[in-house]
């Protein structure tokens, strides 16, 4: 049977339509193009593609699968904030004028692409991504798809809205101060915003260059992750890429989790008491999945966030707009026109104290990461209407911003999760917050807490999807490595050009026997499990690496070692590197030692 109106586009269950043969692409475009004729707000997109682009990217989709080609996003359509370069499309920020097209796409969107993923169109944005209201645009105000009166959220407005309205699967936005964050909320979807530079910004138009992050717009945490996983990677087309390496190496525990709220009279809901109730039962839903909540204080957070707007940052979204602004002067908004002229107020030395005065901030703000894992916040403390904004455009955007604009200033991941809905059926939700480097393991604990909200996906009747789950651990292997691919060693390199990551560095359980082999260049250890009696723990790491990474790894890996399964010291098991028996001949023991770093270092 063919797709339906109210079929669900989550992941799982367009895939599973495929798989058995419900659906073609061709069908999923038929849909879509009805869909998205019959939705009644047309401001959610600047640029649709027209049905000759779209089947040519179909035809282009089934040649690649029949050449036998794996397409992780095979038929999932999508779109893309038109702040993004698509080849051969206009790319406006929401400013006519401003308006240039790209012989090449922004390097997310092709991986999307690659993997079979259909663009549909490119979706309306505050100005130059400047705004979390989502009506600052000349191209319309995006609706609210719960009620018309209020507004969506921005600058993403109409990405998210692509997606709440079932009218594509996932989108891309991006954000600066929120931006990934803001609609996702007011439009009970998941908005996944991730560490700086873990997804490349290459052919995306700056808004604070050092600051902006692509985000992800889906129905669940387990999509989100699904398109992180092909679009992250780094990119040497963009600056601000960080490789794998480049992150913090620590990763949130899977037990005894402890998040943070802030103290009670640092929470803001502006008068609204519903936000502040469903605020509360957030709380105690995580705290029924097993975390503990700490109060802390949130003012460094608070005094970080104003930079972004009321210091010297304002000026570097100046800076990259700074020849248009000055040959088109009347191509903004009036409101944009006045925020980015308050950048006049601030000269270098401004740029100095305030990079001064933020590094002061992370520094205050780390005593409060010694006590949690990650922070629940609101995402926003309240919900305005259209005409609420049209009246006070300034003062109610910044206070949408009281809880998001700190992050990205603080090198943080989120992921904005439903959390209910008012009385008056408009949703509301809460955000999840980490240190750099922990996106994978937060959208897993999002996840968790999204499915235990019991709410639907998106603006749809859909509910998460009961057989066909998209498991965020299940996104890679993990892989013990003890000697020449452990930080530091010879070998360490075959698993970072695959960008590979570092979950963190423990011990075997103590079950093992540690030799150093003779003859191997470079030198290697190898690992033999034995009675834990006649055993003993041994250093490792354990990395993550996607499936296709562990596959091409695997193939390299000389004999006499082999890919097996470690017992790590928590209890669980992980791929990782063990030894054949037979190499144990003239090779010397080496437990005694503790681990690979101890030997090389006690042998020089």
């Amino acid at each position: 049977m063919p797709i339906g109106s109210r079929d669900s586009l989550d992941l799982a269950s367009l895939s599973a339509g495929y798989a058995e043969g419900q659906w073609t692409i061709a069908d999923m475009v038929a849909e879509m193009r009805r869909r998205i004729d019959a939705y009644p707000d047309p401001a959610v997109w600047i640029d649709r593609l027209g049905e000759k682009e779209i089947n040519a990217q179909v035809s282009a989709v089934e040649a690649a699968r029949a050449a036998g080609r794996k397409l992780s996003l095979y038929g999932i359509p999508f779109a893309v904030k038109d702040n993004i370069d698509v080849a051969g499309r206009p790319t406006t920020a929401a400013c006519a004028e401003f308006a240039y097209t790209p012989d090449k796409s922004a390097t997310v969107v092709q991986k999307l692409c690659d993997a079979g993923a259909i663009l549909i169109g490119k979706t309306n944005l505050d100005q130059f991504a400047t705004g979390l209201v989502g009506v600052r645009s000349p191209y319309g105000a995006c609706k609210n798809p719960f009620d018309g009166k209020y507004i969506s959220g921005g600058s993403s407005s109409g990405s998210a809205v692509a997606v709440a309205a079932g009218l594509v699967s996932f989108s891309l936005g991006t954000d600066t101060a929120g931006s990934g964050r803001v609609p996702a909320a007011f439009n009970n979807i998941v908005g996944f915003k991730p560490t700086r530079g873990l997804i490349s910004n290459a052919g995306v138009v700056p808004a604070c260059k050092s600051l902006d992050c692509v985000s992800i717009f889906a129905l669940t945490c387990g999509d989100a992750a699904a398109v992180a996983d092909i679009a992250r990677g780094f990119d040497p087309a963009d600056p601000y890429s960080r490789r794998p390496h480049d992150l913090p190496q620590s990763t949130l525990p899977s037990t005894a989790l402890r998040f943070g709220v802030p103290r009670d009279d640092q929470l803001q809901f502006f008068g609204n008491r519903e936000f502040a109730a469903i605020y509360q039962s957030a709380i105690e839903r995580l705290t029924s999945l097993g975390a503990r909540r700490v109060v802390i204080d949130f003012d460094p957070f608070l005094q970080a966030g104003a930079l972004l707007y009321q210091g010297p940052w304002v000026a570097e979204r100046m800076a990259s707009l700074r020849e248009f602004v000055n040959t088109h002067p009347n191509a903004l908004l009036p409101v944009i026109s006045t925020i980015l002229s308050t950048a006049a107020r601030f000269d270098a030395a401004d740029v100095f104290v305030g990079a001064h005065r933020l590094a002061e901030l992370c520094q205050i703000a780390r005593a409060q990461w010694e006590d949690i894992d990650l922070l629940l916040l609101p995402t926003t403390g309240t919900i305005y209407t259209r005409d609420e904004v049209t009246a006070d455009p300034i003062q109610l955007n910044r206070n949408l911003g009281y809880y998001t604009q700190f992050v990205n200033l603080m090198d943080l991941c989120a992921v904005a999760a439903p959390a209910g809905f008012t009385s008056a059926g408009l949703p509301v939700g809460v955000t999840l917050i980490a240190p750099a480097g922990q996106d994978r393991p937060l959208l897993k604990i999002a996840d968790a807490f999204h499915r235990a909200s019991s709410v639907k996906l998106g603006a749809t009747d859909a509910v998460f999807p009961e057989v066909k789950e998209i498991k965020v651990d299940h996104l890679g292997v993990l892989l013990a490595v003890v000697g020449a691919h452990l930080s530091g060693q010879p070998l360490n390199w075959q698993l970072t050009e695959r960008n590979g990551r570092l979950v963190r560095s423990c011990r075997t359980s103590p079950c093992y026997r540690f030799y150093a082999l003779p003859g191997t260049v470079p030198p290697k250890p190898g690992l033999v499990r034995v009675e834990e009696s006649a055993g003993s723990a041994i250093e490792i790491e354990v990395w993550q690496l996607t499936n296709e990474a562990f596959g091409s790894f695997v193939a390299e890996v000389p004999p006499p070692l082999v890919i097996g399964s470690v017992k790590i010291d928590d209890g669980t098991f992980v791929k990782g590197f063990l030894c054949e028996p037979c190499a144990l001949n003239g090779a010397q023991d080496i437990t005694h030692f503790g681990g690979w770093r101890a030997y090389l270092k006690r042998k020089t």
